[in-house]
């Protein structure tokens, strides 16, 4: 049996299990219930009333949060048109043609999100298999595939990505650092929700709820539920 200790304790006394709070009270006890030394990862999480086996019920999309997410991504681009050094100076890590998908099939893959021209991604059926699986292959949808890479690219950097629906239902996010402060942790919180909010998918009736519940926390403290009516 796992037990916690007792900082995390001390922290878990400071939430009401089933109390919801407000959004200025729930950032509030993010700093109050930090139990870490280093600067800890905000997260939200969200409870969707979604069938997610219906892919009329699915949630995706993108987002770039006012303030970022305090996370730096390495950027590999697979391009045909001969921009790398422009890419590179822009702070991509890597950029390349069929030589990076090469340097891919050899197992050398040493970036984080992957771009590409609608060019390049009729050649990249052979390493789907490797990217794929690691949530690596680029997608229309997600908003890695496009002719201007320089604006995919600047975009990412600001801190632009995705997220969609688990298997379950839910969806969980990264929203910035405890060191971002309150207002600028709110303003992220709030323009997350909004987006999710904006995001409800047609094939979820009318009547049903979207949003049933929505938890935040910091790296390794304890959940705090949010009070939607507040929202």
């Amino acid at each position: 049996m796992k037990t916690h200790g007792k900082k995390y304790n001390q922290a878990v006394s400071l939430v009401e299990a089933e109390r919801a709070y407000s959004l200025d009270e729930a950032v509030d006890l993010l700093e109050r219930t930090n139990t870490v030394k280093f600067d800890p990862t905000i997260e939200i999480h969200f409870n969707l009333g979604i069938d997610p086996r219906q892919a009329d019920q699915m949630v995706r999309a993108t987002i770039t949060l006012p303030n970022g997410t305090g996370k730096t991504k390495r950027i590999g681009a697979f391009t045909d048109i001969g921009n790398e050094k422009e890419l590179n100076a822009i702070g991509v890590l890597i950029a390349g043609g069929d030589d990076l998908i090469d340097s891919v099939l050899h197992g050398k893959i040493d970036f984080d999100i992957a771009i590409a021209t609608p060019g390049m991604m009729k050649k990249m059926g052979k390493v789907a298999k490797v990217l794929g699986p690691k949530g690596l292959m680029p997608n229309p949808k997600a908003g890695t595939v496009g002719e201007d890479l320089i604006a995919i690219a600047t975009e990412i950097n600001k801190g632009r990505f995705e997220f969609k629906n688990d298997k379950q239902g839910n969806v969980h996010s990264i929203v910035g650092k405890l060191s971002f402060g309150n207002a600028k942790l709110k303003e992220n919180l709030t323009y997350f929700i909004n987006t999710l909010k904006s995001s409800r998918p047609t094939g979820l009736k009318g009547g049903a709820a979207f949003i049933e519940s929505i938890y935040v926390c910091n790296a390794m403290g304890p959940g705090i539920k949010l009070d939607l009516s507040s929202i």
